[in-house]
């Protein structure tokens, strides 16, 4: 038995088929997906051109004059300023001869060791707070929002109360110390020498634990019961539970503490500046106090801009490393 083929569809189904391809894909940018994408292109341009104008440009034109020999001189100039190569570098970071090295190296020392202070103690503080506030207790929502205060209040006013209370004579804390109990029995100095450096770290401690402490809150009340429930009829203890169940499932809220807070905390200017003015001395000064004053005080911008690049790349670098620490933990709380 035969078939009959009709010899218009054997010609016309090679040529059906490109046309039905040509169709589709003309009609994906025409299409309401399309439309969708550039509505989406639209909304971003403004907030990406605002990217643009506020941060990269400055931070290509600052990497343009940390290479300037930019000084009270040449500032007219600007961009004009004669070529300085890599004096400004070599100048803060081998240069020991140079006073700007000495300075340099002090600044870093020390925030390093108040970067480090102050996040182990808000992290640690506001967790702490947080399991305590997530218990049962009478006037629960009122303590939660009284904790909240040293957040609300702005830098500013936190580093002049703190000011005043650090002062050697009239200070609660010396008060506190050496008269009502007797701990200490000489007053000391704490806005200058050794103990400016604490001066800064306990005030920033204390504005940032109420974040840490909020955040941490809402991590420990989405936690499944079941699980602490299950681990108790196990045997497990509360600080097993807390180790193996509880700290665990915080890591994604550490992760994205520790990144915004290490930055914070090194580009800290407010607290110190106020508390111990524009020149805290090596005890206490702090990169961003140094590239403040050594720019708009001593007018040596080449040196400013040079050292805003090392502490820009510094913190790229810990970005890099903080995302290849918490990968798993980000993936994780993504799934």
């Amino acid at each position: 038995m035969s078939t009959v083929v009709n010899p218009t569809e054997v010609g016309s189904a090679p040529e059906a088929e490109p046309a039905r391809r040509r169709r589709r894909r003309g009609g994906r940018g025409r299409g309401p997906r399309g439309s969708g994408h550039r509505l989406a292109y639209w909304l971003i341009a403004p907030a990406l051109a605002f990217m643009v104008l506020v941060h990269v440009i400055p931070s290509l034109a600052g990497v343009a004059l940390s290479f300037k020999n930019l000084n009270t001189f040449t500032f007219r100039e600007l961009f004009g300023a004669p070529w300085n190569g890599l004096h400004n570098y070599n100048a803060i970071l081998f240069d020991s001869a140079n006073p700007l090295h000495s300075g340099f190296v002090d600044a870093v020392r020390n925030t390093a060791i108040y970067t480090v202070a102050v996040n182990v103690g808000t992290l640690a503080g506001g967790l702490g707070i947080a399991l305590l506030m997530a218990r049962e207790f009478p006037g629960r929502r009122t303590v939660r929002t009284l904790m909240l205060a040293p957040y609300v209040v702005p830098s500013f006013v936190v580093a002049v109360l703190w000011g005043f209370m650090w002062q050697s004579d009239s200070g609660i804390i010396n008060k506190i110390l050496v008269d009502y109990t007797g701990i200490l029995h000489d007053r000391p100095t704490w806005l200058l020498g050794h103990n400016s450096l604490l001066a800064i770290i306990i005030p920033s401690i204390w504005r940032g634990i109420p974040l840490a402490m909020l955040i941490f809150l809402a991590g420990l009340e989405s936690m499944p019961k079941e699980l602490h429930e299950a681990a108790a009829i196990d045997g497990a203890g509360p600080w097993r539970r807390f180790r193996y169940i509880t700290l665990p499932l915080l890591r994604p809220l550490i992760a994205i503490q520790l990144l915004f807070g290490v930055i914070y905390s090194t580009y800290q200017f407010t607290i110190p500046y106020v508390m111990l003015g524009s020149n805290p001395g090596n005890d206490a000064d702090l990169i961003m106090t140094l590239i403040v004053r050594q720019s708009f005080s001593n007018n040596l911008f080449g040196f400013g801009a040079a050292a805003s690049v090392l502490l820009m790349v510094v913190m790229l670098i810990w970005v890099g490393v903080w995302f290849r620490a918490f990968r798993r933990d980000l993936q994780g709380a993504e799934a």
